[in-house]
C-alpha cells in the first residue's frame, strides 16, 4: 500500500536534524509558508461550500455545525468551533464536536482511537447527527478510519458533510458534498502533520467559519456585533462596537 504524501520522507533538503538551527527554521518557515498557497489552490472549493453551509443554516433552526476529527485535526477542529461562541454569539447547542477517544483526546493521545470503528458508529448515533446539521470532517492523510466512518455515516443520513483532506486521494473526499484538498505534500519531519498540513487545516477553517457568520449577519461594518463579553477587555470592545455600528 502506497504511503500517504503525508506520510512520506521529505527530500528537497538534508535531514532537519542535520541542518543548522538557522537553515532549519527557515526550512520550516518556507513549508509553512506553502500552507497557505495550498488553501488558496481551493478557493472555488471554498466559496462554494460557504455559500451551501449559509443556504443550509439559514433552512433549518435547529441545525448544528459539528466538527469532527482525530489527534492534531480533531483538535484543530475544536478551537475553530469553540470560538464562535464568543466571538459571533453563535449559540452553544447548534455546535457539535466529535474527536476521536472523546474529550480526553483534546490534552493527551489516546490508544487506538482513531482506529476505532466501533466508537465511531457508536458517537453518531449519540450524537444525534441528522440531515439539518453540517459536518465538517478533517483529515490530514485523508484516511482517518473513525473520521471516514463518522463523514461515511453523515453522508448516509444527507448531512450536509464538507470533508478536507491533505492526501488528493484520502477516502473521506468520498463522503463529502464538498471536497476541499490541501495539497500539502510532505512535512519536513516525516509524518508530522501538525506542521503544514495543520497550518493549511487552519487557515481552512478560519476562512469558512468567518465567512459563514459574516454571510449569517453576525459582523457589521467590519466589527462582531453579537460578541460575548466575558472579560474587561471584550466590555470594552463590545462598547465602542455599539457607538460606532449605523
Amino acid at each position: 500500500m502506497k504511503l500517504p504524501i503525508t506520510e512520506q520522507l521529505y527530500t528537497k533538503s538534508k535531514p532537519i536534524d542535520k541542518l543548522q538551527t538557522l537553515k532549519a527554521i527557515n526550512l520550516i518557515l518556507d513549508e509553512q509558508e506553502k500552507a497557505s498557497f495550498s488553501v488558496r489552490e481551493t478557493v472555488h472549493e471554498i466559496d462554494k461550500a460557504v455559500n451551501g453551509v449559509v443556504i443550509h443554516l439559514k433552512k433549518n433552526v435547529s441545525s448544528r455545525l459539528i466538527y469532527v476529527g482525530a489527534g492534531t485535526s480533531g483538535r484543530i477542529g475544536i478551537q475553530d468551533g469553540i470560538e464562535l461562541i464568543p466571538t459571533f454569539g453563535w449559540p452553544s447547542d447548534r455546535i457539535d464536536y466529535v474527536m476521536a477517544g472523546g474529550d480526553e483526546a483534546v490534552l493527551k493521545s489516546v490508544e487506538n482511537a482513531e482506529d476505532d470503528l466501533k466508537n465511531a458508529k457508536a458517537i453518531f448515533q449519540k450524537n444525534l447527527i441528522n440531515k439539518n446539521d453540517v459536518v465538517i470532517g478533517l483529515a490530514a492523510s485523508g484516511n482517518t478510519p473513525f473520521t471516514c466512518e463518522i463523514m461515511k455515516m453523515a453522508y448516509k443520513v444527507n448531512a450536509l458533510t464538507i470533508a478536507i483532506s491533505n492526501n488528493p486521494s484520502g477516502k473521506i473526499l468520498k463522503s463529502g458534498v464538498y471536497k476541499i484538498v490541501l495539497d500539502t505534500k510532505e512535512e519536513v519531519i516525516a509524518g508530522s502533520t501538525r506542521l503544514k498540513a495543520g497550518t493549511a487545516q487552519k487557515i481552512c477553517l478560519n476562512i469558512i467559519s468567518t465567512m459563514v457568520m459574516t454571510k449569517l449577519g453576525f459582523v457589521r461594518n467590519g466589527m462582531m456585533i453579537n460578541l460575548i463579553p466575558t472579560n474587561e477587555k471584550l466590555k470594552r470592545r463590545k462598547t465602542r462596537i455599539e457607538k460606532n455600528i449605523d
